[in-house]
């Protein structure tokens, strides 16, 4: 028995028919699937967009960083004499900034991971779709975070002069 007879036995009851000889039946069946892939290739449009969020606020935050540490180092070896701080503030709004677009792109990330399931659970209870196969925990969540987590001790390290980025 192939796996759309065996699914068709789990839906239809089974028989001696099979979905292969009612047309409509293969249609909805079809169909279904299409959708339930529909939504897996959703969901890998979503962590592609998580994925250039992180993108932009490493590049934010590391630029940002990089230009504190430059001015800093400049000001501690006495070859800028001046007492201006606006560089220093400068590399250190450019991190805030990666931060807060980083926790603005996880919350946005989540929210819609969340509608996505609750609609694809929806669809699947009322058998529109196959809900046979789980999402995978997102490993782009995960890297996310702990970019969220570097970013916050390179801000607390900045602002104290202190700890590992000091």
């Amino acid at each position: 028995m192939t796996h759309v007879e065996e699914r068709s036995a789990k839906v239809g009851g089974g028989g001696a028919h099979s979905i292969l000889d009612d047309p409509n039946r293969i249609s909805v069946e079809l169909s279904s699937r299409r959708t339930g892939m529909s939504f897996q290739r959703t969901r890998m449009s979503a962590e592609r967009t998580l994925m250039s969020v992180i993108r932009t606020s490493l590049s934010l935050i590391g630029f940002g960083f990089t230009i504190f540490q430059f001015f800093e180092h400049l000001r501690e070896t006495d070859v800028l004499t001046e007492s201006g701080r606006a560089p220093l503030h400068f590399g250190m709004a450019l991190v805030v900034l990666g931060v807060v677009m980083l926790v603005v792109g996880i919350w946005y990330h989540i929210q819609y991971m969340l509608g996505l399931r609750d609609e694809r659970e929806r669809l699947a209870r009322e058998h529109l779709i196959h809900g046979e196969s789980a999402y995978p925990v997102s490993m782009t969540l995960i890297v996310a975070g702990l970019l969220l987590l570097i970013g916050l001790l390179a801000i607390l390290s900045m602002a104290f002069r202190t700890g590992p980025f000091g």
